[in-house]
Parts: C-alpha cells; structure tokens; sequence
C-alpha cells in the first residue's frame, strides 16, 4: 500500500498510516488460532518528494502494490504563488498528481484517488476515521483481531531482556577494573554463552559512550576485541 498524499501538511500522515496499518494487520495467527501470516506493508511520505523518489519503480518496477493518492483542492488560504504565466505552484502540485496517476495506469498498475475540498481539522479527522474503520472491516473480513497486538509485547519485553543482560555484563567488568575480557569470556562467566552476540553488540555500544567507562581493545577479527572498566 503506497499513499501519495499532495499536500506537505500530509507529510505525517503516511507514517500515521503505517502504524495504523501494519501494527493492526500484522497477525500470524487469526482468530481461530491458525497460522496465516497476515499484514501489508505500508510506503509513503509526500507525493512532491516520492514523485522523484521511487515512482519509477511504481510504474516500471514489480507490480506488487496500488496507490492510493490524496488530493486536496484548495491550494491555501488566499492567492497561489505564481511560479509560470497563468500557472500557480497548487497547480503544478495538481499536475504532478494528475500525471503521475496516469502514467501509472498507462502501466496498468492500479490506484485509487481520496478527494477531499480543503485541509482543515475536520477534514484531517474525517481521514483518520475512514482508514480506522477501513482496517476494522479488513480484518473482520480475513478474520484476524485487529485490537490484539503480542508483536509489539515482544519487542518490549526483549528489549527489557538486553537491558539486564547489559546491567550484568558492566558489573561483570566493574568488578575488575583494569582487566580486559573477550565477549566469549564474558558470556561464558555469565553462564549465558548463547548470548554472546548480544553481549558484543552491548559493549561496542558501551564503548563507543562514555557513560559507563568501557574501553575496547581493537583485534582483527573485531570478534576478538578485548573490553574492560
């Protein structure tokens, strides 16, 4: 799902979306508890910007996509600038729109476009809630819970885990100050040598702050770097 909206007040409003979208789609089991692997994947920014980003891909690319555009009638409050004769930057925005989804159907690629006659709170509002209800029936329709979100609890509570594990690794190394440690040496004194890459990445953070008063000794392979307090 690509969203092309012409309006730099939109620029948030694709990043909305992928919350939206991908946090409540993105299931891989439905609601009889089966394996289905649902979700779509959610691209966008502004269309003044993604008209010279990746629209070449859209209309040449792989055809595993629609669009959908956002079009706001009116320009702004009061006069356009003029930017030709005759010729206002609303309407080279309006152009761009315009041309971009015709040469994306010259190419069969599909669209659809979401007008609406000026931006304002309302009209922001009204926006929210279509695509709100829109992933509601979706996911009633593929028979997923839309509400239910176990991914995003994972990733907190794992990033909880690489929190203690990097309180037990510094106290590892405080405990000694001055002696240096491979990560192998330090996961295996931990008692957790599965966790030896996570280990690694923690003290190349560590060491590349000063805040807990790491320092790496550099070896090739990097593997081999030797950390200490």
């Amino acid at each position: 799902m690509v969203v092309l909206p012409y309006k730099d007040r939109l620029l948030l409003f694709s990043r909305y979306l992928q919350q939206l979208v991908m946090e409540s789609l993105g299931k891989e089991r439905d609601r009889a508890g089966q394996t289905v692997h649902q979700g779509l994947a959610v691209y966008g920014n502004k269309g003044s910007t993604d008209q010279h980003a990746y629209v070449q891909q859209l209309r040449e690319g792989v055809n595993n996509f629609f669009v959908t555009f956002i079009e706001v009638l009116r320009d702004r409050t009061g006069q356009s600038l003029p930017v030709d004769p005759g010729v206002t930057s609303g309407d080279y925005l309006f152009g761009f729109l315009h041309g971009t989804r015709r040469a994306l159907a010259e190419n069969g690629r599909e669209s659809l476009t979401i007008t609406i006659e000026q931006l304002n709170p309302f009209t922001v509002g009204v926006l929210i809630a279509l695509y709100e209800r829109a992933v509601g029936l979706y996911a009633a329709l593929v028979g997923i819970n839309a509400y239910h979100q176990p991914g995003v609890e994972a990733g907190k509570k794992a990033a909880g885990a690489v929190l203690a594990l990097q309180a037990e690794v510094l106290a590892l190394l405080q405990a000694s100050p001055g002696k240096s440690f491979t990560v192998d040496e330090i996961a295996a004194a931990l008692g957790r040598p599965e966790e030896a890459e996570t280990v690694f990445h923690l003290l190349r953070h560590a060491a590349a702050n000063p805040d807990h008063g790491v320092t790496q000794e550099k070896a090739e392979p990097l593997w081999e770097s030797r950390f200490r307090c």
